[in-house]
């Protein structure tokens, strides 16, 4: 015979492993550091800059 298994722990445990999932996601998504982020976010605009200044005018 199988295993009686109570459902709501199984249930309680799933939902605890996608909530870590999810919580990891999140540390790696929003995880970074002020001087992190502001080394990111100059970097993206240096880049922006340099493609604003080899655009073509179109007169």
């Amino acid at each position: 015979m199988s295993e009686i298994v109570n459902l709501n722990r199984f249930r309680k445990a799933r939902n605890r492993i996608k909530k870590r999932a999810q919580a990891d996601e999140n540390a790696v998504k929003f995880g970074l550091s002020k001087s992190e982020r502001m080394l990111d976010e100059s970097r993206a605009e240096k880049a922006r800059e340099v493609l604003r200044q080899h655009r073509l005018d179109e007169e």
